[in-house]
Parts: structure tokens; C-alpha cells; sequence
């Protein structure tokens, strides 16, 4: 499967020959909005009442930091390691192009440029039970579950809003001129590098980052 764009417009591509099927793989960014935004407030609104409750102060940015620190490192591994995941046979080829091959295929396609509740719902129950069983039962240090929840989340949002801004808006100073230049290269110079997408933390680290 190439990850190299095929369109430069803001034509599509049909994905299912389901009605059914295909309605849900189309997604605006306000319907994510709606979606996480209410989730990633309700446990930042916990996180306060604990703090409010008499729980340390500097837990509540401590962990809002290191929840944003957290989405940062798995966007990373994502996007590197599942949406780019080299397939092995034909099964595995049209999976991997559901997941993220069609985004390169048509990169400008409006509706297919924030993660479907399908895949965004599955993989944050996942993360909110492994942050339950590593924070509140492993760690025994249930006050900062909230907060790095809410961060977490909020980091997500982040992702997902800076990735379509990336492809439909200006951006033309600071560093969202940076972050916009940054992931057009990994589209149209480097799909197999530049894998961070709201930050290039990790691919300093993973030294995924050219010098060029």
C-alpha cells in the first residue's frame, strides 16, 4: 500500500459498499468536539472538586501535564506503529487503507481527517481501564487519575482539531505555520517519517525527525 497522495483535491473516495457502513466513516471535527469535549471537562471538573476536597494543588497541573504528555507519546505511536503499519497480504493492506491509507490517498478529504467514533470510543475505553488498573490500582495514587485522564483526553482533541487545521487552514505564523509545514512534509516528502502530528517531540526521540 503507498501512503503517497493521489489527489491533492477535496474529492473522496467511497470505502463500503454499505450505506450503513459508509455514513460512519465520514466525521466533522465539531461532531468530535461534541463527543470528547464534554468527557475531557467532566473529569478535569473531578479532578478540581478533589482539589477543592483537600488534595494537594499541584497534582491538578501536574497531572493535566503529564495526561498532555501521555496522548503526545501514544498519537506518536499510533500513527507510526498501527496507522503505518506495513501489511502483510491483501486482508491486512485493506485494513491498514481503512485505518489511515485512504487519508493519504486523499489527504484533503474534509471528512475523513478526524478520527470516527468507532475507532476514537474503542481505544479511549482501553485507555481510561489501563489508567485505572496502572494509576488507581497498581500505583494506589487515585488523585491523579482525573487529572491525567482529562489531559489525556484533552490532548486528543488537541490531535485531532491540529490535524485538520493542518490541512484546511492557514496557519501562516509561529508554530502553527510550523506544525502545518511539518505534517504536509510527512505527507508529501516523507510518509515515513515526521509521524508526530500536534508536537515533534518523539520524533526527536525516535529520530524520526530529518535534517533537512
Amino acid at each position: 500500500m503507498s501512503h503517497m497522495p493521489v489527489s491533492n483535491s477535496e474529492e473522496t473516495t467511497r470505502l463500503f459498499k454499505s450505506d450503513f457502513l459508509e455514513f460512519f466513516s465520514h466525521i466533522s471535527p465539531v461532531t468530535i468536539t461534541i463527543i470528547w469535549l464534554p468527557v475531557a471537562v467532566f473529569f478535569l471538573v473531578r479532578a478540581i472538586l478533589n482539589t477543592i476536597a483537600g488534595s494537594p494543588v499541584w497534582i491538578l497541573p501536574a497531572g493535566l501535564a503529564l495526561g498532555l504528555l501521555v496522548w503526545s507519546f501514544a498519537e506518536y505511536n499510533l500513527h507510526r506503529f498501527l496507522f503505518h503499519y506495513p501489511p502483510k497480504g491483501a486482508a491486512q493492506e485493506r485494513i491498514v487503507y481503512l485505518f489511515h491509507g485512504v487519508h493519504h490517498a486523499y489527504p484533503q478529504d474534509k471528512t475523513r481527517l478526524v478520527m470516527p467514533p468507532v475507532v476514537s470510543i474503542p481505544l479511549a475505553l482501553l485507555f481510561y481501564f489501563f489508567f485505572q488498573l496502572l494509576i488507581v490500582r497498581l500505583m494506589n495514587a487515585p488523585l491523579w487519575f482525573n487529572p491525567i485522564f482529562a489531559g489525556f483526553i484533552f490532548g486528543y482533541l488537541i490531535y485531532d482539531l491540529t490535524h485538520y487545521a493542518t490541512h484546511h487552514f492557514p496557519m501562516r505564523s509561529g508554530y502553527l505555520k510550523f506544525i502545518k509545514r511539518y505534517h504536509m512534509q510527512h505527507h508529501y516528502k516523507t510518509p515515513d517519517k515526521r509521524f508526530g502530528v500536534s508536537s515533534p517531540l518523539w520524533d526527536y526521540v525516535y529520530k524520526t525527525y530529518p535534517q533537512d
